[in-house]
């Protein structure tokens, strides 16, 4: 759990930042976009094995 203390006269607005940059920080963000829906396990393995094969394909026209 993001904790963020306030400090003595501190503007809430401040505090409020800090507490999205820890949220972003932590990836909570990331995670409750990836997990607003179901996503069976073989999409989730065919888009790895998509994005393996275009970084894949991306090194070599790098080297290339």
């Amino acid at each position: 759990m993001i904790k963020v203390t306030i400090k003595e006269n501190e503007p809430i607005d401040k505090a409020l930042k800090r507490f999205k940059k820890k949220l972003e920080k932590a990836g909570v963000i990331k995670e409750y976009r990836n997990r607003q829906f179901f996503v069976k396990d073989s999409v989730t393995k065919r888009t790895a094995v998509g994005k393996a094969i275009y970084r894949q394909h991306f090194l070599e026209d790098q080297e290339a």
